[in-house]
């Protein structure tokens, strides 16, 4: 069986995964740091890993993505402008396992940024420079330590906050090493700035619609995609 390891952001996403078929050890979890991203995986790579996935919740920068989207990316672009492939079988047997359960995941490229993209207008100007449907912080680091590697490579993400939408000034600080969310620091923010409140509501159901949309495919399709 092949040994399979997952980079996650956050701890609610690697509980998500954890309930998949071929995984080996726990989800390496980095709490939405790229730089931990990329020491993790090189831990799985160390431990054993024969493939690698990238898992988690991602944010728009196509305008068409809707939250609760998933998206199984063709393709990382790195910061640099760099792009490393996804593994083309692994993609396509995981995106027909989804189809034959009803479910949709839209392919394309994944940007993976350093920092988190958090105004419409720089969702909108990266859209614009790289044609990369959405970002997230932790793909870039993984694929570029999967490449060096020689392994096989995969993202499965679901979108939360869509193209339009700006993220609240608390989000990415409240996110602590371990990838739990720190209430006192998303709370003293909220009473610092309490018209972000609605803002803040907002978010919340759309990453409950994409880590939703993620539980599904990992009930419906435990294997992943990866052979027996």
């Amino acid at each position: 069986m092949t040994r399979l390891g997952v980079i996650t952001g956050l701890a609610t996403e690697a509980g998500i995964i954890a309930r998949a078929e071929p995984l080996t050890g726990e989800p390496a979890v980095s709490g939405a740091d790229s730089g931990r991203a990329a020491e993790a995986t090189r831990r799985l790579i160390a431990e054993g890993a024969q493939a690698l996935l990238s898992f988690g919740i991602a944010g728009a920068l196509s305008p068409a993505l809707r939250p609760g989207t998933l998206l199984l990316p063709s393709a990382v672009v790195l910061p640099d402008g760099g792009r490393i492939e996804t593994d083309p079988q692994w993609r396509a047997r995981l995106s027909a396992c989804l189809e034959e359960q009803g479910l949709t995941a839209a392919s394309g490229p994944l940007l993976g940024s350093a920092a988190a993209v958090t105004t419409p207008e720089a969702k909108a100007a990266l859209f614009a420079r790289h044609r990369a449907l959405a970002v997230d912080m932790e793909s870039h680091a993984a694929a570029s330590a999967a490449q060096e590697a020689g392994l096989p490579f995969l993202v499965l993400r679901g979108i939360a906050d869509p193209a339009e939408r700006a993220l609240p000034a608390w989000a990415m600080a409240a996110a602590g090493a371990d990838g739990r969310v720190r209430l006192g620091v998303a709370v003293a923010a909220l009473c610092r700035r309490p018209w972000q409140v609605p803002a803040s509501i907002r978010l919340g159901a759309e990453t409950r619609s994409a880590l939703k949309a993620l539980g599904r495919a990992v009930r419906l399709c435990p294997r992943l995609g990866l052979p027996l």
